[in-house]
């Protein structure tokens, strides 16, 4: 956009909707497993039958506590729901069990890394609800079907200030919070089926001006891609309506996600007005800090910690730091390994060279690798100590250990006969040989063509089979070219 309209400024704040995982509901004991057949996962409380009464699931209430920690939140220590009225047809009480006047996590912030470098992201805050039902509009030409499954499955909403200036900065923030949620293990982060879905609100002003523009909201963005896109498309469609002296009407619109463009749903002058009042079926409840400390202590190192400790105390570079703190499974594997050894860089090279290129080749994840721990250290000190090559072990070695026919990979190289020579006797036989057949090029190297140097390594690698250990024959080799 600033490209196209150098004088605006893009305001974005983010709406993000997560489903917990959760084996109940948030108010009743019915299933919550994606993908069942329409209806089958409902009871009367669910369907909001008179009479019925809400009980609070305690784990979910966990797990948003755990989120509002991960997010550097404040934690209300007293929290009750509300009833949020209004009339949808998948809505099966008329209201919504939500948070109003007491999120259970207030301000905190999300870090994200763009092109453009870090910036942290604040929160307004992040409150608990129950999703709503799904209006299916395709199973009949004269109906809108309705399947209350989803009804009930305990939500979570974070609600972002608006601080983000561009479609990079709210797709990098929604990234992060899909993987924080997951890294966690409290949403499985699946925009596809639902159980991470994002609003985006979306302004534009002249540059320098303090008053935010007047808003849209682009409703159920259910990829990373389609809030990009929607992004996108919104701000240069504001920009042109200002730019042409019309008035921009504050409104709810959607996302067509066949042309990359947004349609309006409704027009919304006016704060809805949803009559919040206490839950009188629910008693309020509140925490103690011995419980919050007891949640903070179950965390795991978070990626931003990790992130640091491989780039300062492991030495790894940015990328390499990055990589291996964007996965959870990876991380934990990585950690493993380093945990009884110090060659940090050269495992690192190890699982995001030839180990990420099997996996990328082979189609399977980080998760199906079945090499131990103690097998990658004995690799990665046999290759580090000179006893085997690097590209012996990737190319002969490592086939063995991932497939899971072998996992010591000493007895593989004993079996291979892929085990380098030291002995300086050995490696000064290869080496005379070499020279001996090659007087041209040992001429041309003493008189200061220096990088013929690699084309003796090579060869001595050659007549050795890979056996010559490459400092000792580097050494050797030195000696006798540098002798007049």
């Amino acid at each position: 956009m600033e490209e196209s309209f150098p004088g605006y400024e893009l305001v974005i704040g983010l709406e993000v909707h997560a489903q917990w995982q959760t084996e109940s509901k948030l108010f009743c004991g019915d299933a919550t497993a994606f993908g069942q057949p329409p209806n089958t996962e409902v009871s009367p409380i669910t369907l909001g039958h008179p009479g019925t009464l809400p009980k609070m699931n305690s784990r979910a209430i966990e797990h948003a506590i755990r989120m509002g920690l991960v997010c550097h939140s404040e934690i209300s220590m007293f929290n009750y729901f509300a009833r949020k009225n209004y009339f949808y047809p998948d809505l099966p009480k008329g209201y919504q069990i939500s948070q109003h006047t007491t999120p259970i996590c207030k301000n905190g912030f999300v870090s994200i890394r763009t092109g453009s470098g870090e910036k942290k992201i604040a929160l307004t805050r992040i409150h608990m609800e129950e999703d709503a039902g799904k209006s299916l509009h395709d199973q009949s030409d004269d109906y809108t079907c309705l399947d209350y499954n989803r009804a009930g499955v305990p939500l979570i909403e974070i609600v972002t200030e608006p601080e983000m200036n561009s479609a990079d900065e709210a797709s990098a923030f929604l990234t992060e919070v899909r993987k924080l949620v997951r890294w966690i293990g409290v949403c499985d982060g699946n925009m596809e089926e639902g159980s991470l879905r994002c609003d985006a609100n979306i302004s534009v002003r002249k540059k320098g001006d303090p008053k935010l523009g007047t808003k849209v909201e682009v409703k159920n963005l259910n990829s990373i891609r389609n809030v990009r896109k929607a992004i996108e498309f919104e701000s240069l469609r504001l920009v042109q309506i200002l730019e042409s002296e019309g008035k921009v009407l504050q409104e709810t619109r959607s996302f067509n996600a066949d042309n990359d463009t947004t349609f309006s749903i409704r027009t919304k002058e006016d704060a809805d007005d949803y009559r919040y009042f206490p839950e009188p079926d629910l008693s309020p409840f509140s925490f103690n800090e011995a419980f919050i400390d007891s949640l903070r202590a179950s965390l795991p190192a978070l990626p931003e910690s990790l992130f640091e400790k491989y780039s300062t105390e492991y030495g790894l570079s940015a990328y390499d730091a990055g990589v291996l703190s964007d996965d959870k499974t990876l991380a934990d594997y990585y950690e493993k390994i380093c945990a009884g050894t110090q060659h940090y860089k050269a495992i690192a090279n190890w699982l995001l060279g030839p180990v990420k290129s099997w996996l990328n080749d082979s189609g399977k994840e980080w998760s199906e690798i079945t090499v131990t721990a103690d097998s990658w250290r004995a690799l990665v000190e046999m290759v580090e100590s000179g006893k085997l090559s690097f590209s012996l072990a990737a190319q002969k070695i490592l086939p063995h250990l991932l497939s899971g026919e072998k996992s010591d990979p000493l007895s593989v190289a004993k079996e291979l006969n892929l085990l380098q020579d030291a002995d300086a006797s050995e490696i000064q036989n290869w080496v005379n040989q070499v020279l001996i057949s090659m007087p041209e090029k040992v001429t041309e190297f003493r008189k200061g063509k220096k990088g013929l140097l690699g084309l003796f390594m090579g060869e001595v690698k050659k007549i050795s089979r890979g056996k010559a250990d490459p400092k000792k024959t580097n050494e050797i080799l030195l000696e006798k070219l540098n002798q007049s």
